[in-house]
């Protein structure tokens, strides 16, 4: 019998390579090289080697510099790497001077990222957002990429649109390009009617924001029960997913779980993903869920509210829960000087959710106003929209009607 032949494809090897202003900077350039590192392990790479060049601005030409570019080759001759990661987007003219001297492949943090999105996205609009960003990162790099993608063939960096983003033209890429605009206008246009129904229904929405991996699918999985993908990994889920929360007083609100941030998330990524990310923006309170077991969490919170101000959100009640208490090593105080309300929770231990929703309870409340009537039997019909629309504390049937106590918004009031 003839033996069973297994072809394995050889994980790649990289080189993370960053840059750093000053000594004052150090620890920042570390903290992103140790993110990126995070980033090329869920990509499907290993990291053996990381360069840190000290130098005031990004050499134009290599990024590092000459004397620091023959450091790298060497340490690729003696790691065996097959090829190098750079902390920031690279431009055509830096991918084609660094593939010329190293004669190895070439990547950027925004490839990465955007690799992985290619890999995680799973439904329709995914795929469009995703390959819309691809495929605008590289319309503007093809001179660089051609040589680099097509010599090695596959591995990080490369899933997506597939073989066709090394043989079309940048002609054709313009139109596919606007082939998949048009689509995704389409979805646009059906996420603004789901929007409008979900607005005219009066039900309030909550959307689910915060770093990548600080726990935003595991609280929406264990307040609502939605059964979304949980992985100690960066960017484990990448649709948008909205589920019903049931409060206290038979009350309900729409939790939208959205997109995790990241820093230097792509300009790409953001365009393309804009329908998606305004879930927040479209939203009546903003839960932001913070890892609070990471070291990085001061900074990991500056970036979520960069990010959200650059999608023009304000004026939105702002929750903070610092999630993975149970995995605090330290004990210092937590604090958010942005957000209405902070809680301290563990989400995947279910610790602390009962006082979300009782918060979520309250807020409602702020917007509503408490009565206490007797309705009579032959007006009965409007203890629906009160169930609906509003809080009913108390609900006791007497000979002159039903006695009710209640929180309502004005439009059901005016009718009581």
């Amino acid at each position: 019998m003839s033996e069973l032949i297994v072809n394995e494809s050889a994980q790649e090897r990289v080189i993370l390579v960053g840059i750093s202003a000053d000594s004052a900077a150090d620890r920042e350039t570390e903290e992103s090289l140790e993110e990126l590192q995070e980033l090329v392990h869920t990509a499907g790479a290993e990291v053996v080697g990381t360069v840190i060049q000290r130098r005031e601005q990004v050499h134009p030409g290599t990024y590092v510099g000459s004397g620091k570019t023959e450091e790298i080759a060497e340490l690729i001759a003696a790691t065996g790497a097959t090829g190098i990661v750079c902390d920031d987007e690279l431009s055509p003219a830096q991918i084609k001077n660094l593939e010329s001297i190293l004669d190895t492949k070439i990547m950027d943090r925004t490839l990465i990222i955007l690799d992985i999105f290619a890999a995680r996205a799973t439904t329709s609009e995914g795929r469009i957002q995703v390959e819309l960003a691809q495929l605008k990162y590289r319309l503007s790099r093809l001179a660089g990429l051609g040589r680099s993608m097509s010599r090695l063939g596959g591995g990080i960096g490369t899933r997506g649109p597939g073989e066709k983003k090394l043989e079309i033209d940048r002609r054709l890429i313009q139109d596919r390009i606007a082939f998949l605009n048009r689509e995704l206008k389409d979805v646009v246009r059906h996420r603004e009617i789901n929007r409008a129904k979900r607005e005219k229904s009066a039900v309030p929405v909550v959307a689910i924001v915060g770093y990548t991996n600080a726990g935003k699918s595991t609280l929406l999985n264990h307040l609502t029960d939605a059964d979304v993908l949980e992985e100690d990994q960066l960017f484990a889920t990448l649709d948008p997913t909205t589920r019903i929360l049931e409060l206290p007083g038979r009350q309900q609100v729409l939790l939208t779980d959205t997109v995790g941030f990241i820093r230097k998330l792509p300009h790409h990524l953001i365009e393309a993903f804009k329908s998606t990310l305004e879930e927040a923006k479209y939203a009546d309170y903003i839960f932001h869920v913070v890892d609070a077991s990471n070291p990085q969490r001061d900074k990991q919170m500056h970036i979520v509210y960069e990010t959200l101000d650059r999608l023009g959100v304000k004026d939105k009640k702002v929750v903070t829960l610092f999630n993975k208490q149970d995995l605090r090593t330290d004990e210092e105080p937590l604090q958010d000087y942005r957000a209405d309300q902070i809680r301290l929770i563990s989400a995947a231990k279910d610790e602390g959710l009962e006082e979300v929703k009782e918060l979520l309870a309250d807020f409602l409340r702020e917007s509503k106003i408490y009565v206490e009537r007797i309705i009579p039997y032959d007006k009965a019909g409007i203890l629906q929209a009160v169930r609906k629309s509003g809080e009913l504390i108390r609900e006791e049937y007497v000979p002159e009607g039903i006695s009710i106590a209640a929180y309502v918004p004005m439009e059901i009031y005016a009718k009581l």
